[in-house]
């Protein structure tokens, strides 16, 4: 007992810190790039103003989670116990800069601001992003179970499932590509040691080893001219030293929030729904966690990061059982916490993800998008699989979306003629982008109304489906503005007015089909099983 009070680090401890800190770095990387060199954002605004922040909250969500493994020890008299990982959540940090800031910002700097007002606005959004789905994940810690209760696991995880395939995966795995020599060999060794659990030589953890050799590769070979124009010489270090005070700056982005709601309240939910799961991996393998505690931990975490200028939202990690393997035990949050939270006040946290590229740390994004929709299907039941694939369908769309509406690829006003061509009925770009727009609420729509169909309950399915009606209505779900916007549909133009109804009578349609189908006597063969 006084063993596992006193003892701070286990030799387990290296491996899981080594893990968790590329996890962060991968994430914060993946967000600086694409807001800087896909968006055009100012550099000194992220490092300066959105990292410090951000890090602060991995920095106290890690300590506390430390304290309550030591707690538990003490409590058990075990030295076994394992404290639950938490770092930035990958989906949804990627979202935030893909569909939100990154949008927010051309659309501040269309409306006439100049690139750093518009870039300070964003900002001033996304602190007030992190603190609403701090307030709702505060609220909802108290109600997990009744959640987990009224939205199918099949919703859930579908929907996250939907965000890690195209945005966390497969964008990333684009970045790999385009360093192929580079991010192939990285990512080679991530699918190997952590897939197919493959050993490594001195049983060395297979992130380390994968970061290592395609910095190696990065290093050696870029300045020999050998990765064509995929090396750049990377800047020079640069100290960037910024407290993340709490400010309230927050309150002048939460005017900006309403049109991106449909996106920031699924966030916060998933993550309520994420720490329910991973709490009850971590006491499948032995670790009794309070599941309130957890979840109050990171919403905590969460809501000072915002109040404190982060964007990027925090969440425990699924992976407790694997870093409990490792022999981890206590030692490697507190680490994590300290370098990564030190790293966004004292700036080498910045100068790290700019001197490493992206792809030598995305591997390990793509890993975690492959374990994500894994588990869609293996915390699934089977029968419901195919409500699970139907899931992705709006993902697809909304990253088709980004792309098209990329400026490096289709003009601005190529891209509007195009989406308000419905000279023979709605455009296809169109149908693409109201697919897209408020895509985790409708994969969750779509998938508990297939699950309702699977287990007979078919009236449930058509009230399910009333509902996607009325979230049509005002733009929750396929909204026909742009950038996502919810609205009142009667201030919209006619044409824009005609797409909505249509929409929506596509919703009713199918309800009314769905009740008289329900009203049969016998059910058709296959419908109810739940076997």
């Amino acid at each position: 007992m006084q063993t596992a009070s006193r003892r701070w680090l286990a030799s387990g401890d290296l491996n899981g810190f080594l893990g968790l800190v590329v996890d962060n770095l991968s994430i914060m990387a993946f967000l600086s790039m694409a807001l800087i060199h896909i968006f055009g954002f100012p550099a000194d605004i992220v490092f300066l103003r959105m990292f410090p922040g951000t890090a602060l909250g991995v920095l106290l969500g890690n300590i506390a989670y430390t304290v309550m493994a030591r707690r538990l020890a003490r409590r058990t008299g075990r030295e076994d116990v394992t404290a639950m990982p938490l770092g930035l959540d990958a989906p949804t940090s990627i979202g935030m800069a893909l569909l939100v800031l990154g949008p927010a910002f051309l659309s501040f700097k269309q409306s006439g601001m100049d690139p750093h007002a518009a870039a300070v606005a964003t900002w001033q959004l996304g602190m007030a992003s992190l603190v609403v789905m701090g307030v709702l994940k505060t609220v909802l810690s108290f109600f997990g179970a009744m959640v987990q209760r009224h939205v199918p696991r099949a919703g859930l995880l579908g929907s996250i499932a939907g965000i890690a395939l195209v945005l966390m995966g497969f964008l990333p795995l684009v970045e790999i590509l385009k360093v192929p020599v580079v991010g192939f060999a990285g990512l080679g060794i991530v699918l190997y040691a952590l897939v197919a659990r493959g050993r490594l030589p001195f049983g060395l953890p297979g992130v380390l080893v994968a970061f290592v050799v395609a910095a190696l590769l990065y290093f050696l070979l870029g300045p020999l001219g050998l990765l064509g124009n995929g090396y750049h010489v990377p800047p020079a270090w640069e100290w960037r030293f910024a407290l993340p005070l709490p400010t309230l700056e927050w309150t002048h982005g939460l005017a900006y929030t309403l049109p991106y709601l449909p996106l920031i309240l699924p966030f916060g939910l998933l993550m309520v729904v994420g720490g329910i799961n991973v709490t009850e991996s971590a006491r499948a393998a032995g670790d009794d966690y309070s599941t309130r505690d957890i979840l109050l931990v990171e919403a905590l975490a969460t809501l000072v990061a915002g109040f404190c200028g982060g964007v990027a939202q925090t969440t425990p990690y699924i992976g407790q059982p694997s870093y409990k393997a490792m022999g981890a035990r206590s030692g490697y949050t507190l680490l994590t916490g300290l370098v990564i939270g030190l790293g966004g006040i004292f700036g080498y946290v910045s100068n790290i993800v700019e001197l490493v590229p992206l792809s030598v740390l995305a591997p390990i994004l793509v890993f975690v998008a492959i374990g994500i929709t894994v588990q869609a299907f293996e915390a699934t039941p089977m029968r419901y699989a195919a409500a699970v694939v139907f899931s992705f369908f709006p993902a697809i769309a909304r990253m088709v979306t980004i792309k098209l509406s990329d400026p490096t690829y289709v003009a601005p006003d190529h891209f509007v003629a195009l989406f308000n061509d419905n000279t023979r009925g709605i455009s296809e770009l169109a149908v693409i982008a109201v697919l897209g727009n408020g895509f985790i609420i409708t994969s969750m729509i779509w998938a508990s109304f297939v699950v309702a169909l699977i287990d007979g309950r078919v009236a449930r399915a058509a009230g399910i489906v009333l509902l996607g009606a009325v979230l049509t209505v005002f733009g929750l779900i396929h909204s026909v503005d742009l950038a996502g916007g919810v609205y009142l549909p009667w201030q919209l133009s006619a044409g824009a007015q005609s797409m909505v109804w249509q929409f929506v009578g596509a919703y009713v349609a199918l309800a009314a089909v769905l009740f008289l189908l329900s009203l049969q006597r016998d059910k058709p063969s296959g419908v109810g099983h739940t076997s």
